[in-house]
């Protein structure tokens, strides 16, 4: 029995059939492969459509299935020496992305695009983010897109070249001139004006990608490990002002702190942001250390960090962070708090006269 259910396979079974009489058991097999992956992929998108009809029971899935269907090879993976293809899930109407122009899309090109859109989602006002490495050089918020990149841009001029920008908000005329500017390696917004379009040609290497809002990928991360995978849901609430506890002195630059705690919990662990003025002023990313994050954040702001704010995604093991970022003058701090020594923190933050208020809620991004 030969079953066959690739068109693009029928020219060379008749070819064949008409040379031997039959197929050859090494075709079948692959064949069979073809077939049983066919139906494998059928079922599990069976399963899950039925999963979203009757509501996912508590607790995780005996069996844990991803089916998905390829979108494309990539020219390389990570590296130019591991190979690696982008699939979409089961069921989801497209890959959520769609390329206008520039050159192929890489796999550190969509990991990166992914980080970048799920920040600027996190916004309802006009939004920028600029990635590296998964990681924002900068981020903001402001009344147009155009002003979103300026002030994300001026975060750190020297890592957004080459970098990654994402934008909440079809980008228009002015936005696309100043991103010109630079060198970068794509763009993803929900849109584009015709006469941002039109700017963008004079680049075409440049990546241009229209986005999709819900295209933030399934509600599920998963992750290689030993010799399977760990699964766990996506990060995707968090704890907003109006829940958060003041532990020392009172409420202060809260819409700058909400601002910087949504940007650090897309930041990799240990993760700290200062910002001010709906902008970041200096990132300290994926650190063995928490203090060591906010030395590099702190610095990297400057003089500029004199009155803005700081997020942790989570807690202080030590006062010596509270300790640092007195030292550069920051008048407010937002953290999840949990540690055997807040206190210590608390009293350094009343010491120093900073306010400081905990989510209750961890970010860890790793």
């Amino acid at each position: 029995v030969t079953v066959v259910v690739n068109p693009a396979r029928y020219p060379e079974v008749i070819a064949q059939l008409k040379e031997h009489g039959e197929v050859p058991a090494p075709l079948r097999r692959e064949l069979a492969w073809e077939a049983f992956q066919h139906t494998a992929c059928y079922d599990a998108a069976i399963a899950a459509f039925f999963a979203g009809q009757t509501g996912r029971p508590a607790g995780f899935p005996q069996g844990f299935l991803l089916p998905g269907e390829l979108v494309q090879e990539l020219r390389y993976g990570e590296n130019p020496h591991q190979k690696a293809a982008w699939y979409r899930q089961a069921l989801s109407p497209g890959p959520g992305v769609r390329q206008l122009q520039g050159q192929e899309l890489s796999f550190n090109n969509l990991v990166d695009l992914q980080a970048a859109w799920a920040l600027v989602q996190e916004f309802s006002q006009p939004a920028v983010a600029i990635i590296k490495h998964t990681n924002p050089c900068g981020a903001a918020v402001d009344e147009t897109p155009a002003a979103a990149y300026e002030k994300a841009l001026a975060a750190d001029p020297v890592s957004a070249f080459g970098g990654l920008v994402a934008c909440n908000r079809p980008v228009d005329k002015a936005a696309a001139e100043k991103m010109v500017e630079i060198f970068l390696e794509g763009v993803i917004a929900p849109g584009f004006s015709d006469e941002a379009q039109a700017i963008f040609r004079r680049k075409p290497k440049l990546r241009l990608l229209v986005g999709e809002e819900k295209a933030a990928g399934p509600g599920w991360e998963v992750k290689p490990v030993f010799d399977g995978f760990l699964v766990q849901e996506k990060d995707t609430a968090t704890v907003p002002p109006e829940e958060w506890q003041w532990v020392a002195g009172a409420p202060v630059a809260v819409s700058d702190l909400w601002f910087a705690w949504k940007v650090v919990k897309h930041v990799k662990s240990n993760a700290i942001v200062v910002a001010k003025d709906g902008r970041t002023l200096g990132i300290g990313a994926g650190q063995m250390n928490r203090v060591g994050a906010a030395e590099i954040a702190l610095r990297q702001a400057g003089e500029q960090a004199r009155g803005a704010v700081l997020a942790s995604d989570a807690f202080f093991p030590f006062r010596d962070t509270v300790d640092l970022a007195a030292r550069y003058g920051i008048k407010a701090i937002v953290q999840p708090g949990g540690s055997v020594r807040d206190e210590e923190s608390i009293a350094a933050c009343r010491e120093h006269g900073i306010a400081m208020a905990f989510t209750g809620r961890r970010h860890f991004k790793h």
